[in-house]
């Protein structure tokens, strides 16, 4: 499940990159880059959490 988590954060964070440059090169629209980004930000963070947590106890 960890690996699901992975690669869904990972394509959440490539959602919030990849729109940017597009944008700047004039491939694509303003408007479908802000609705990407915002996909991207909440499956960025709806799933980073799941795989980064620390699972040593603290001491």
């Amino acid at each position: 499940m960890r690996t699901v988590y992975l690669l869904a954060s990972f394509a959440g964070l490539g959602l919030t990159v990849v729109p940017a440059f597009l944008v700047w090169s004039g491939h694509l629209p303003w408007s479908t880059h802000a609705v990407l980004m915002a996909v991207g930000t909440v499956l960025w963070f709806a799933t980073a959490p799941a795989w980064m947590h620390d699972k040593r106890k603290p001491a």
